[in-house]
């Protein structure tokens, strides 16, 4: 496949993305996509490293990222993940210009859409369709996170692992364990007697 057809379903996935939200002319669909580059990173390869400012709001068309942060004990702490269809980004360090605390990586070869702050302001003005549409998507983050914090505080390990398999069916058995297990803030050893409680409840 070329590049230029490569790019173009790419830019057909975020366009039948964006569709699903809310209604929008051919018009501002090739308004839209000029304001998008796409970008391929490789596994392990960073997105967004601790100290730099986040410049992008990433849509992912393929592949897997994963957000995280580690402690002074070099423990990785995984906040979010997001494959097809999602999106990524350190919404503090992105909308202030301020360092980021965290990391975003590729756990898989990953093909992404990109739109810098400026593109993202300049996009609102000439679709103000889209202003809408990012601000539902940064509430639908906002409420994630919100939840995901809850549930830290008052749910047991169990209860987050099916809340996990809820929020990412496609990613329970396409993720390491070791991935998955960080997520939830638990070892892996007892991820996998969670996993093998679901598969064998009456066992």
């Amino acid at each position: 496949m070329s590049q230029d057809q490569s790019f173009h379903n790419a830019v057909e996935t975020l366009l039948d993305y964006f569709q699903k939200m809310m209604p929008l002319s051919i018009a501002e669909k090739q308004l839209a996509i000029n304001f998008f580059k796409p970008r391929l990173y490789l596994k392990r390869q960073y997105v967004l490293q601790n100290g730099d400012v986040c410049t992008q709001f990433n849509f992912v068309v393929s592949g897997c990222l994963r957000m995280y942060k580690v402690d002074e004990k070099g423990n990785f702490h995984i906040l979010q993940f997001a494959a097809e269809n999602g999106w990524m980004l350190d919404l503090g360090s992105f909308h202030g210009k301020t360092p980021s605390e965290l990391n975003i990586d590729a756990l898989e070869d990953s093909t992404v859409l990109q739109i810098s702050y400026d593109n993202l302001i300049a996009l609102y003005t000439d679709v103000p369709k889209f202003d809408r549409i990012f601000r539902v998507l940064i509430e639908n983050s906002f409420v994630s996170l919100q939840t995901r914090l809850l549930q830290n505080i008052s749910s047991t390990a169990e209860n987050r692992y099916l809340s996990f398999m809820e929020t990412y069916p496609h990613l329970t058995n396409r993720l390491p364990q070791t991935q998955i297990a960080s997520y939830l803030g638990i070892t892996p050893e007892f991820l996998s007697r969670l996993r093998n409680r679901q598969a064998n409840p009456n066992a």
